[in-house]
């Protein structure tokens, strides 16, 4: 009885070993291997005891196996370990969570109010050339992106487009006149009524450099409403 203890001790010991050193081969030379090596130790029987293995547990996975049951790649030392297998296995790098981005798109602005008519052109900065009146009537000083309505309130904010070609600006002052009554619903800065025309840049800002007086079918949007005086709705004539 006594000998038959001994050997089972040394059977135990040499198999601790024998595990011992296949695991530690698997994992010399990392644990990333692509297809990491498959020892497999089932159905042995020593001293007559089957060698069975607990499940491993927090431990990344390999293929090997003893009994079907699935351990980590760290050296045996012949402590029992329990529990069940929870970890990944070796080769297969852990998921790392997802960060979608949370940036915010700006709302796209929608007309209050659309349509087209024809254009003209003026500068107005109190010098008298081309017989303007002096100071826009809205407070601010002439500028590109000013222009003139016959009615809408002072401050409305309006985007013009013409063949393709777009500028934002504002309502600052009152005109045009008498051509109002004749369809002529916007007076634009020569900044902006050369750019309608072919993207460039006026003469002089009394000048627009090109032959046409008017633009028919300028479409205007109005983005928001100003709170000076005037109408709000469709263009009407001035007085």
């Amino acid at each position: 009885m006594q000998k038959r203890a001994i050997d089972t001790a040394l059977i135990g010991t040499a198999l601790a070993g024998l595990l011992a050193a296949g695991v530690a081969a698997g994992t010399s030379h990392g644990a990333q291997a692509d297809e990491p090596m498959s020892h497999k130790v089932i159905g042995q029987q020593v001293a007559g005891q089957q060698v069975t293995g607990d499940k491993m547990t927090g431990q990344l996975v390999t293929g090997q196996q003893v009994s079907g049951h699935k351990v980590t790649g760290q050296p045996v030392t012949g402590k029992q370990v329990t529990g069940k297998v929870t970890g990944q296995q070796v080769g297969q790098p852990a998921a790392k969570a997802t960060h979608h981005g949370t940036a915010k798109v700006a709302p796209k602005r929608h007309a209050v109010l659309s349509g087209s008519t024809k254009a003209s052109y003026f500068w107005d900065d109190g010098s008298g050339v081309n017989g303007d009146t002096g100071a826009p009537a809205g407070g601010k000083p002439m500028q590109k992106g000013l222009f003139a309505s016959p009615s809408w309130p002072m401050h409305t904010k309006v985007k013009v487009t013409y063949k393709g070609r777009s500028v934002t600006g504002f309502v600052g002052d009152r005109g045009p006149g008498e051509p109002s009554h004749r369809g002529v619903m916007l007076d634009l800065d020569t900044y902006t009524f050369r750019h309608l025309v072919d993207g460039k840049k006026p003469r002089s800002k009394y000048d627009t450099g090109t032959s046409a007086g008017h633009l028919k079918g300028v479409k205007y949007e109005i983005l928001s409403w100003g709170h000076g005086a005037g109408k709000k709705g469709a263009p009407k004539p001035l007085g």
